[in-house]
């Protein structure tokens, strides 16, 4: 019985995956081929780079948004974290009194380590209480960002170290650096979901806990570690953050979450774990990033943008469950 069912499972997760990153590709080269028609600048090779430049963020938390949905949680405080991440990342480097070249990678450890800390937080209490995770990352939500105002006394930090900012603007082989950074970032999610032992079980994790319980694993382990990644990966996107815009404001990220969620989401993700991709991750980022930015080239206003964009999550959604179908019959 199990030689027949598994591979069923197998294949229809694998048509599902495939059509679901065809479909978003597909409407994100509809999008860009529609922005090239009608958005002044659009296909220049400045452009271009801004938008690189602007989905990194999101693409950086999307990636680790992306372990926790795919065990069926949510975080709901990555804005906020970013925030305290980013504060006490900007004091190392600017109040430690180390030398610049020390300061830098020593702020960076703190803030990913800062980042991992709230997800094990919200991991652990999480699976020790079993209280939805929706609920305890909305609390954390609140305790990071009155931890970040608190730390500051709400002020915003300066004269952040040159090299950083410098980075921030950088170029590497023609692309801006912080993009490379985002790429780095998903060939390593990429390898980890689809090479590792690791990455299988947090797929039957999502997919059937109770049988990846039985056959011998601590789920709560590995759903705390996906936690974990997720929280590391705001905590590097609170570097190229400061990177990007040389300040660390206690108020920063507020929205990001959403971002991250709708990207994840978009790209294939079901919100209920065990089916998604980081590649569709990427996809969904970068079609937020090209929306936002075609509708901007075309001046349309910013609340018109934000209705659109949520216009697309909603017929991403729909599309989705006709996706789900249609795998099903393939399987």
């Amino acid at each position: 019985m199990t030689a027949v069912t598994a591979p069923r499972v197998a294949g229809g997760r694998w048509a599902s995956q495939v059509l679901g990153e065809a479909g978003i590709g597909v409407a994100l080269a509809a999008l860009v081929a529609f922005f090239l028609a009608f958005a002044p600048y659009f296909g220049t090779s400045q452009n271009v780079r801004d938008i690189m430049t602007q989905i990194t963020i999101n693409t950086i938390l999307a990636v680790g948004m992306t372990f926790v949905i795919l065990v069926g949680g949510i975080d709901l405080s990555v804005g906020s974290v970013i925030a305290l991440c980013a504060v006490v990342a900007g004091t190392a480097m600017t109040d430690s009194g180390l030398p610049t070249a020390l300061a830098v990678p020593f702020a960076i450890l703190i803030s990913v380590l800062i980042g991992a800390a709230t997800g094990f937080v919200n991991g652990f209490v999480t699976e020790r209480w079993v209280v939805p995770s929706f609920i305890v990352t909305l609390g954390m939500l609140y305790v990071a960002r009155g931890a970040a105002q608190q730390y500051t006394g709400a002020a915003t930090i300066y004269n952040l170290p040159p090299g950083l900012t410098r980075f921030g603007t950088a170029t590497f082989a023609g692309l801006p650096a912080v993009f490379v950074v985002a790429m780095l970032l998903v060939a390593v999610a990429w390898f980890v979901l689809s090479r590792t032992v690791f990455g299988r079980l947090i797929y039957a994790t999502g997919n059937n806990e109770e049988a990846v319980r039985l056959s011998g694993h601590r789920t709560s382990l590995i759903k705390v570690a996906c936690f974990v990644i997720g929280g590391a990966c705001v905590g590097i996107a609170a570097i190229i953050y400061m990177a990007r815009l040389g300040v660390a404001s206690p108020i920063l990220g507020q929205g990001y979450e959403l971002n991250a969620i709708a990207a994840v989401v978009i790209g294939g993700a079901s919100l209920a774990g065990g089916r998604g991709s980081v590649i569709g991750t990427l996809l969904g980022a970068c079609l937020l990033g090209v929306l936002s930015n075609g509708l901007n080239l075309m001046g349309v206003s910013d609340f018109q943008r934000t209705m659109v964009t949520g216009a697309v999550i909603i017929v991403a959604v729909v599309l989705d469950a006709y996706r789900r179908r249609l795998s099903v019959r393939l399987s």
